[in-house]
């Protein structure tokens, strides 16, 4: 009687741990809703289109700060960039709260098992992973940003770089904006992004009564725009078009537009001054190539899970970090508070929801609300998201009358921006300062789709109302600093055997590191080559096991 009660319990617990819905988080670095499902009529995107055909499509999601850190700290924390006080990619979202339970961590903490590959948090420019996210340590490939030499950069470039002072790995020159190698998929990081994932889900298979919280994050369409050359030839040149505006809004304020100093940095972009048409239209179909690349991967990926008989009880939700200029107004890459850099494209696929399109105003911090409800655990412990579960039940249903984001700029400048369903409202002040004295935008999507012109003079009462919603907002925090004892304990590292490190990279035992065996799986990799060309202190383009474990001193 006892063996079978006992066997009840456990068979009942295996089954409503079976129960619970996986998790599948598809995220997307730099990707616009420049795809078919949203109505683009160029661009290839059949795998990201069947997956709208899935789940619910939302027209009018918004990021919360169109950069990467402060964007995915926004979904995994559910906390805006405002609200945490971080506003570029080296702070990370940590030291400001040091509490905060993530996205995962809370699937993790009700029994997921969490794990992610690629770009899930941002990592780089002195910013870290977060280890207390995942149940297994985080998959970065191993790979290459250019399959053919002649794109790279050569390091006598770097090396002169960093002796005029360009100290931070992040600003220095890079290679080619673009590159159309005859490779294979998984030569590039998407490629075995994939394979990866495609793993996991096999994995997973192995161990059904633990649910999992699979995040993939895909690079690409990020620059510089790489894919093999398959998907190059997806695309004729000439049906290419130059967007018809070419200038910032008039009337905007100078300091509003994006100088896109993020792709003057690659080597064939001019550093001051307008692209020409050829090199234009030559980004816009490299932009559609890395698109159709990384949809490519994400077929993969849907593919295997349908295989592996896990889809009819998943949540898949695939986002995009942030839009991207891709020549509109004459600006390129984000970095603003406009429409082509804010919006972004949401889809949400879960059991017993219908497939569907909505006009529903969302922002990237509702996610991690709208995922706990779906999967019937506690709400978020912290953040100012809204779940829009409602909205997956009933699309014509809302949760905002407007969504909020920022983007700084120099002298202690935050952009607020108000997006309401035909408007958006843009206050630029110093954090603290009295709202009389903040420089305001206004544009009106339904009469001026394209923003051609700040109407903010010429709509007072259209500010006034917009204002309202603003003021119901509390004050953005000015951009944090780690405090003195943080950055001491920061700076405190364990002691490192460092031979013991050498030999580890050491892969062909010759006694010598090459770059690529140094630079290999590097926590930092942008960082990194800084260190290489500091170590090799002979200039031999190896280093000995001396020279890596002095690391450059005398």
């Amino acid at each position: 009687m006892i063996r079978a009660f006992l066997f009840l319990f456990v068979s009942s617990a295996s089954l409503l741990a079976a129960a619970k819905p996986n998790v599948l988080l598809i995220c997307v670095d730099d990707l616009k809703p420049l795809l078919g499902c949203y109505g683009d009529k160029v661009v290839k995107t059949p795998n990201i289109d069947r997956l709208a055909a899935r789940g619910v499509l939302f027209e009018k999601a918004y990021c919360n700060q169109a950069v990467c850190s402060p964007s995915r700290n926004a979904l995994l924390t559910g906390l805006r960039p405002q609200a945490l006080g971080i506003y570029e990619l080296a702070t990370n979202f940590r030291k400001a709260a040091p509490d905060a339970v993530t996205l995962p961590q809370h699937f993790k903490a009700n029994g997921y098992h969490a794990e992610a590959l690629g770009k899930i948090f941002h990592v780089g420019h002195g910013n870290v992973n977060d280890v207390a996210s995942w149940s297994v340590p985080h998959y970065t490939p191993k790979t290459i940003s250019y399959a053919l030499k002649e794109n790279d950069l050569p390091q006598s470039t770097r090396e002169q770089a960093l002796f005029e002072n360009k100290t931070e790995a992040w600003k220095l020159p890079r290679g080619a904006a673009t590159e159309a190698a005859d490779v294979p998929d998984n030569t590039y990081g998407d490629g075995m992004i994939a394979d990866e994932a495609v793993k996991r889900l096999e994995a997973a298979k192995q161990k059904q009564e633990e649910p999992f919280f699979l995040a993939v994050g895909f690079l690409k369409p990020h620059l510089p725009f790489v894919a093999p050359k398959k998907y190059w030839d997806l695309y004729d040149p000439a049906s290419f078009k130059l967007p018809a505006l070419q200038t910032a809004p008039e009337g905007a304020p100078e300091f509003a537009p994006t100088t896109w100093g993020e792709l003057r940095q690659y080597m064939d972009v001019p550093e001051k001054g307008p692209l020409t048409e050829k090199q234009a239209l030559h980004l816009i179909h490299g932009y559609h190539a890395a698109t159709s690349y990384m949809d490519a991967q994400l077929g993969k990926l849907l593919d295997a899970l349908d295989a592996s008989g896990f889809a009819q009880n998943t949540i898949i939700v695939l986002w995009g970090d942030h839009g991207w200029h891709l020549g509109d107004h004459g600006m390129w890459c984000k970095h603003t508070n406009y429409e082509q850099a804010g919006r972004i494209p949401v889809i949400v696929v879960a059991p017993g929801i219908q497939p569907a399109r909505t006009q529903s105003l969302i922002e990237s911090c509702d996610i991690y609300p709208t995922l706990a409800e779906l999967a019937q655990l506690p709400a978020p412990p912290q953040g100012d998201g809204r779940s829009f579960a409602s909205v997956l039940r009933d699309p014509k249903a809302s949760v905002r009358d407007h969504a909020i984001h920022v983007y700084p700029r120099g002298g202690g400048l935050i952009g607020r921006a108000i997006r309401t369903q035909r408007h958006r409202l843009l206050e630029w002040k110093k954090p603290g300062d009295a709202p009389e004295n903040a420089v305001l935008e206004l544009y009106d999507y339904e009469a001026d789709p394209a923003e051609t012109k700040n109407l903010a003079a010429e709509q007072p009462d259209v500010v006034a109302g917009l204002r309202k919603l603003l003021a119901q907002h509390p004050e953005a925090k000015p951009q944090i600093s780690a405090k003195p004892e943080a950055k001491a304990a920061a700076e405190k590292k364990p002691v490192q055997d460092r031979g013991k490190m050498f030999d580890q990279r050491d892969k062909d035992k010759d006694g010598q590191l090459t770059k690529e065996e140094f630079l290999l799986n590097q926590p930092d990799p942008d960082e990194a080559p800084k260190r290489w060309i500091k170590f090799d202190t002979d200039g031999s383009g190896t280093l000995s096991r001396e020279e890596f474990i002095k690391g450059g001193r005398k």
